[in-house]
């Protein structure tokens, strides 16, 4: 009786021990899409340098909305999106830890006024196209009070950003909000348009990072510590003048453009080094700190109803792996 006891107690360790073997085993999957910071992740693919830091990776290709919805189905460990939508993407249940800043827009996210639409002003009492509940509403929002004007004087239209261009050239909206390459799209397709506010007229507004779930965190911290040694990696190939032409022509064929084509897109995306993005990590308040850039998201958001109940930002937050 002994016997038989001892032989099923370890069929069933064995089993334990297989299955968590097998667990350890799966891939980190991580969404990406066509924002300049989160293509450069190709750069570490195309190198096989993941491999080489004993990290097992899968990266998973998608648009940018569905890479969200793809890990709110828990189909992804990690996704690449913006702080302000890391938030609303956890409202919803999908909860996940930033644990390392890519870069914060620069320009490539763009207010766009149509032909006879130069300034911010001229939008008094004119629509804005603009994707409600990610990052268009608070660049929409800024650009009016930035410019002495009241949300108000420019009222909000609801455009998903792969529908920018069409709708722009329809005459629904006076101006809309989209980022590259969208925004760029929009641009070339009516003649006369211009950007009359982007991103970099306000710092810290959007930043761009790696969000992973607290479950995935908690239980391959180290593995992630390797991911963010590998990025760096890809950050330092980028920004050396001996690689960067062939960091950018790797980048560009995963959107299917030239280096010629591509290279504006990173003028308007500032990737940052580690010591850069470690400045942005500290508390404070304002856009220069992504906690108090979050805040100002997380306000926002409650104020026009994309959620009901202010967010926890500092449960979003963890840079201790980037240090």
């Amino acid at each position: 009786m002994k016997s038989l006891f001892k032989k099923l107690l370890a069929t069933v360790l064995g089993a334990i021990a297989f299955s968590s073997s097998a667990m350890a085993a799966e891939p980190l999957k991580i969404g990406y899409s066509d924002w300049p910071g989160c293509v450069a992740w190709e750069i570490a693919n195309e190198k096989q340098w993941f491999k080489e830091a004993g990290v097992d990776v899968t990266f998973e290709w998608f648009d940018y909305v569905a890479s969200m919805d793809a890990y709110a189905a828990g189909k992804l460990d990690g996704v690449g999106m913006t702080n302000g939508d890391a938030l609303v993407t956890g409202s919803t249940g999908a909860k996940s830890v930033m644990i390392l800043m890519n870069d914060y827009s620069n320009g490539n996210d763009m207010v766009i006024g149509k032909p006879g639409i130069n300034s911010v002003k001229d939008l008094k009492g004119k629509k804005i196209g603009v994707e409600v509940g990610f990052d268009g509403p608070p660049l929409a929002l800024t650009a009016p009070q930035n410019n002495g004007m009241t949300e108000a004087a420019a009222a909000r239209h609801p455009v998903p950003p792969k529908a920018t261009p069409p709708v722009r050239a329809s005459g629904d909206v006076e101006a809309s909000v989209a980022w590259q390459p969208s925004s760029g799209q929009a641009l070339n397709l009516v003649p006369g348009s211009k950007a009359i506010y982007t991103s970099a007229d306000e710092p810290g507004l959007i930043y761009d990072l790696l969000a992973v779930s607290p479950e995935s965190l908690a239980s391959r911290r180290d593995e992630w510590k390797k991911v963010i040694d590998v990025w760096y990696r890809a950050v330092a190939y980028l920004k050396d003048p001996k690689t960067a032409d062939d960091a950018v022509k790797i980048m560009a064929a995963r959107v299917g453009l030239s280096p010629e084509e591509y290279k504006p897109f990173l003028k308007g995306t500032n990737i940052l080094t580690r010591e850069e993005a470690n400045k942005f990590m500290v508390k404070g308040e304002g856009f220069k700190s992504i906690y108090g850039s979050s805040k100002i998201s997380d306000d926002f958001n409650v104020a026009n109803k994309v959620y009901a109940k202010p967010e926890v930002i500092e449960d979003y937050i963890d840079g201790s792996l980037m240090k």
